[in-house]
Protein backbone atom coordinates (compact mmCIF):
# COMPACT_ATOMS: atom_id res chain seq x y z
CA UNK A 1 0.00 0.00 0.00
CA UNK A 2 2.79 2.41 0.95
CA UNK A 3 4.74 1.65 -2.22
CA UNK A 4 1.68 2.53 -4.28
CA UNK A 5 1.22 5.75 -2.29
CA UNK A 6 4.89 6.65 -2.65
CA UNK A 7 4.72 5.90 -6.35
CA UNK A 8 1.71 8.19 -6.60
CA UNK A 9 3.64 10.92 -4.80
CA UNK A 10 6.65 10.41 -7.05
CA UNK A 11 4.40 10.56 -10.11
CA UNK A 12 2.79 13.65 -8.67
CA UNK A 13 6.26 15.04 -8.12
CA UNK A 14 7.08 14.43 -11.75
CA UNK A 15 3.96 16.32 -12.77
CA UNK A 16 5.17 19.10 -10.51
CA UNK A 17 8.31 19.32 -12.61
CA UNK A 18 6.68 21.95 -14.78
CA UNK A 19 7.70 25.61 -14.49
CA UNK A 20 7.34 26.56 -10.86
CA UNK A 21 5.00 29.43 -11.64
CA UNK A 22 2.48 26.85 -12.88
CA UNK A 23 3.05 24.57 -9.89
CA UNK A 24 2.32 27.35 -7.42
CA UNK A 25 -1.14 27.83 -8.92
CA UNK A 26 -2.01 24.18 -8.25
CA UNK A 27 -2.03 24.21 -4.45
CA UNK A 28 -3.24 20.91 -3.05
CA UNK A 29 -3.98 19.80 0.53
CA UNK A 30 -0.98 18.59 2.49
CA UNK A 31 -0.64 14.82 2.50
CA UNK A 32 1.82 13.12 4.83
CA UNK A 33 3.09 9.63 4.06
CA UNK A 34 4.64 7.33 6.64
CA UNK A 35 7.92 6.26 4.98
CA UNK A 36 9.45 4.43 7.92
CA UNK A 37 11.57 1.60 6.52
CA UNK A 38 10.88 2.59 2.91
CA UNK A 39 13.55 5.19 2.21
CA UNK A 40 17.26 5.19 3.18
CA UNK A 41 18.57 6.85 6.33
CA UNK A 42 19.70 10.45 5.99
CA UNK A 43 23.18 10.49 4.49
CA UNK A 44 25.06 13.34 2.84
CA UNK A 45 28.25 15.38 2.80
CA UNK A 46 27.58 18.79 1.28
CA UNK A 47 28.95 22.31 1.37
CA UNK A 48 27.53 24.82 3.81
CA UNK A 49 28.80 28.30 4.57
CA UNK A 50 32.55 28.04 5.27
CA UNK A 51 32.34 24.35 6.13
CA UNK A 52 31.45 20.89 4.97
CA UNK A 53 28.27 19.61 6.60
CA UNK A 54 27.84 15.88 7.18
CA UNK A 55 24.97 13.73 8.35
CA UNK A 56 26.63 13.38 11.74
CA UNK A 57 26.24 17.13 12.32
CA UNK A 58 22.47 16.60 12.57
CA UNK A 59 22.65 13.77 15.10
CA UNK A 60 20.03 14.31 17.78
CA UNK A 61 17.94 16.65 15.60
CA UNK A 62 14.78 16.01 13.64
CA UNK A 63 15.65 17.12 10.10
CA UNK A 64 13.13 18.74 7.76
CA UNK A 65 14.81 18.37 4.38
CA UNK A 66 13.59 20.34 1.39
CA UNK A 67 15.10 20.42 -2.10
CA UNK A 68 14.83 23.69 -4.02
CA UNK A 69 16.84 26.68 -5.21
CA UNK A 70 17.41 30.22 -3.98
CA UNK A 71 16.03 32.08 -7.01
CA UNK A 72 12.79 30.07 -7.06
CA UNK A 73 9.95 32.59 -7.38
CA UNK A 74 7.21 30.84 -5.44
CA UNK A 75 7.38 27.23 -4.16
CA UNK A 76 10.64 27.60 -2.25
CA UNK A 77 9.99 30.88 -0.40
CA UNK A 78 6.46 29.75 0.43
CA UNK A 79 7.63 26.37 1.72
CA UNK A 80 10.53 27.84 3.68
CA UNK A 81 8.22 30.40 5.29
CA UNK A 82 5.80 27.62 6.25
CA UNK A 83 8.62 25.51 7.69
CA UNK A 84 9.76 28.53 9.71
CA UNK A 85 6.22 28.94 11.10
CA UNK A 86 6.09 25.21 11.85
CA UNK A 87 9.35 25.29 13.76
CA UNK A 88 8.34 28.33 15.83
CA UNK A 89 5.04 26.65 16.69
CA UNK A 90 6.98 23.96 18.54
CA UNK A 91 7.93 26.43 21.27
CA UNK A 92 10.69 25.10 23.51
CA UNK A 93 10.99 21.98 21.35
CA UNK A 94 12.00 23.92 18.25
CA UNK A 95 15.66 23.45 19.21
CA UNK A 96 15.17 19.75 18.44
CA UNK A 97 14.45 20.55 14.76
CA UNK A 98 16.78 21.55 11.93
CA UNK A 99 15.52 22.85 8.58
CA UNK A 100 17.84 21.70 5.78
CA UNK A 101 17.53 23.33 2.35
CA UNK A 102 19.45 21.44 -0.36
CA UNK A 103 19.91 23.27 -3.64
CA UNK A 104 19.15 21.51 -6.92
CA UNK A 105 20.78 24.46 -8.72
CA UNK A 106 24.45 24.20 -7.72
CA UNK A 107 25.60 26.33 -10.66
CA UNK A 108 24.01 29.50 -9.27
CA UNK A 109 23.57 28.68 -5.58
CA UNK A 110 26.81 29.31 -3.73
CA UNK A 111 27.02 28.54 0.00
CA UNK A 112 26.92 32.28 0.70
CA UNK A 113 23.76 32.80 -1.36
CA UNK A 114 22.07 29.78 0.18
CA UNK A 115 22.82 30.66 3.78
CA UNK A 116 21.63 34.23 3.30
CA UNK A 117 18.47 32.83 1.71
CA UNK A 118 17.59 30.37 4.48
CA UNK A 119 18.48 32.88 7.21
CA UNK A 120 15.57 34.99 6.00
CA UNK A 121 13.20 32.24 7.16
CA UNK A 122 15.03 30.62 10.07
CA UNK A 123 18.46 31.72 11.28
CA UNK A 124 19.25 28.20 12.43
CA UNK A 125 18.50 26.59 9.04
CA UNK A 126 21.18 25.07 6.83
CA UNK A 127 21.57 25.98 3.16
CA UNK A 128 23.58 23.26 1.41
CA UNK A 129 25.02 22.73 -2.04
CA UNK A 130 27.56 20.54 -3.79
CA UNK A 131 28.68 19.48 -7.22
CA UNK A 132 26.06 18.61 -9.82
CA UNK A 133 27.02 14.96 -9.32
CA UNK A 134 26.59 15.14 -5.54
CA UNK A 135 23.16 16.74 -5.89
CA UNK A 136 22.08 14.17 -8.49
CA UNK A 137 23.22 11.37 -6.18
CA UNK A 138 21.28 12.56 -3.14
CA UNK A 139 18.24 13.35 -5.28
CA UNK A 140 18.29 9.82 -6.67
CA UNK A 141 18.70 8.42 -3.16
CA UNK A 142 15.47 10.07 -2.01
CA UNK A 143 13.61 9.96 -5.34
CA UNK A 144 13.55 13.73 -5.72
CA UNK A 145 12.29 14.93 -9.10
CA UNK A 146 14.03 17.97 -10.57
CA UNK A 147 15.17 19.23 -13.94
CA UNK A 148 17.38 22.10 -15.06
CA UNK A 149 16.55 23.62 -18.42
CA UNK A 150 19.40 24.64 -20.70
CA UNK A 151 19.70 28.39 -21.33
CA UNK A 152 18.25 29.47 -24.66
CA UNK A 153 20.78 30.08 -27.44
CA UNK A 154 22.35 33.51 -27.06
CA UNK A 155 20.80 34.01 -23.61
CA UNK A 156 22.61 34.72 -20.36
CA UNK A 157 24.16 31.47 -19.11
CA UNK A 158 22.64 32.15 -15.69
CA UNK A 159 19.13 32.68 -17.05
CA UNK A 160 17.33 29.34 -17.02
CA UNK A 161 14.43 27.59 -15.33
CA UNK A 162 14.65 24.92 -12.68
CA UNK A 163 11.70 22.60 -12.17
CA UNK A 164 11.32 20.58 -8.99
CA UNK A 165 8.91 18.79 -6.71
CA UNK A 166 7.96 20.30 -3.36
CA UNK A 167 8.02 17.39 -0.92
CA UNK A 168 9.46 17.73 2.59
CA UNK A 169 11.38 14.78 3.99
CA UNK A 170 11.25 14.31 7.76
CA UNK A 171 14.03 12.32 9.41
CA UNK A 172 14.05 11.48 13.11
CA UNK A 173 16.84 12.19 15.62
CA UNK A 174 18.70 9.06 14.48
CA UNK A 175 18.51 10.00 10.80
CA UNK A 176 15.79 7.47 10.00
CA UNK A 177 13.30 8.45 7.28
CA UNK A 178 9.90 8.81 8.96
CA UNK A 179 7.54 11.03 6.94
CA UNK A 180 7.25 12.59 3.50
CA UNK A 181 4.91 15.56 3.19
CA UNK A 182 3.56 16.67 -0.17
CA UNK A 183 3.96 20.31 0.91
CA UNK A 184 4.17 22.36 4.12
CA UNK A 185 0.91 24.28 3.81
CA UNK A 186 -0.81 22.48 6.71
CA UNK A 187 1.66 23.30 9.48
CA UNK A 188 -0.68 21.93 12.16
CA UNK A 189 -0.69 18.50 10.51
CA UNK A 190 3.10 18.55 10.23
CA UNK A 191 3.41 19.62 13.87
CA UNK A 192 1.24 16.68 14.88
CA UNK A 193 3.58 14.33 12.99
CA UNK A 194 6.73 15.88 14.49
CA UNK A 195 5.42 15.51 18.01
CA UNK A 196 5.16 11.77 17.40
CA UNK A 197 8.93 11.60 17.03
CA UNK A 198 9.77 12.53 20.66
Amino acid sequence: MFKRSLLSLCLAASTLTTPVTVVAQESKPTTVYNIKGNLPDLKFELQGLNRTVKTEDLQGKVALVFFGYASCPDICPTTMAELGVLKKSLGEQQDKVKIVFISVDPHRDTPEILQAYVDAFDNDALGLTGSAEQIAEIAKRYRVAYQIEKPKPGADANNYEVMHAQGIYIFDEKGKARFLASNAENTELLKEKLLQLW
